[in-house]
């Protein structure tokens, strides 16, 4: 799971800017920079994520009350695809409940952070796999169930051909759940403060975010689609929408990283999450 603080700010380095960036710039981007900062996301998140927990989102939505998946009682036995997997925290959930989870990820640093826990808990490591979501390295009819928790669907330039190969593993009648910033969001400034609640771009300028080093080349991208987009996106590829999930901030969560915040939470969606069937 790579639960990223929705549009991050540029580094010292990086130029951040808004502009085309396409299939294979945005693949090479996300491996990079993936495997440069796996280190420091998982020292600032793992405590949130823990190494066996499945949540899909930032505001605490844990798969196992949600349940998107299914009943608890029905994973057992089934092959899962997890996308976008980070260390696998999710791929763990899903194997303690019987399934057989796969998870995959772009990034290697990423994967051998999963290696890690495993090692480190001395159980039987989850199944991994370094591959662009977009082009799964897996046989037609694989898996019966597809899920992603902000993982690779935001990253990818063509996510209707991420739809159109998801449904592809998938078999008859399973389901594809994943978990995306809300594209809301993509509105407002990415701060978590009263700055973050006044919109100023348009929900509908579907224009990449870009980080690029001083020759001009990519180092993060992350695109945006509105909901509508994923909607057309998931139906064209043959999914059935059945379920679109805004968690609310929990009283309590006080929580704050990058432009996420209690404030903002409270009074804007930060999460979409999208549950859709196979035909």
């Amino acid at each position: 799971m790579t639960t990223t603080p929705e549009i991050p700010a540029g580094g010292d380095e990086d130029d951040a800017l808004r502009r085309a960036a396409g299939t294979g710039e945005s693949s090479r981007a996300s491996r990079h920079w993936w495997d440069r900062n796996a280190d420091e996301y998982q020292d600032e998140h793992g405590a949130f994520l823990g190494d066996d927990r499945f949540t899909w989102c930032p505001e605490g939505l844990d798969e196992a009350d949600a349940r998107l998946l299914g009943e608890p009682g029905t994973l057992k036995g089934l092959d899962v695809l997890e996308i976008g997997a980070g260390a696998a925290q999710c791929s763990r959930w899903l194997a303690a409940r019987g399934a057989r989870p796969v998870a995959l990820d772009i990034s290697f640093r990423q994967l051998q952070h999963s290696r890690r826990i495993d090692l480190g808990r001395g159980g039987e490591p989850v199944a991994v796999v370094q591959a662009d979501a977009a082009v799964l390295p897996f046989a037609d009819g694989a898996f019966d169930l597809a899920c992603s928790a902000y993982g690779a669907v935001p990253f990818s330039a063509d996510t209707a051909a991420l739809m159109r190969e998801v449904h592809r593993v998938l078999r008859p009648g399973a389901r594809w759940v994943f978990s995306v910033t809300h594209p809301i969001r993509w509105a407002f400034p990415d701060e978590p403060g009263v700055e973050g609640l006044t919109a100023t771009a348009s929900y509908f300028d579907r224009t990449p975010y870009v980080e690029q080093d001083e020759r001009g080349r990519a180092t993060y991208v992350e695109h945006h689609r509105t909901l509508g987009d994923r909607v057309r996106e998931l139906t064209a590829a043959g999914f059935r929408l059945l379920d679109l999930v805004e968690p609310e901030w929990p009283e309590g969560h006080e929580q704050e990283w990058g432009g996420w915040s209690p404030l903002r939470g409270r009074l804007l969606p930060g999460t979409a999450v999208f549950v859709a069937q196979r035909g």
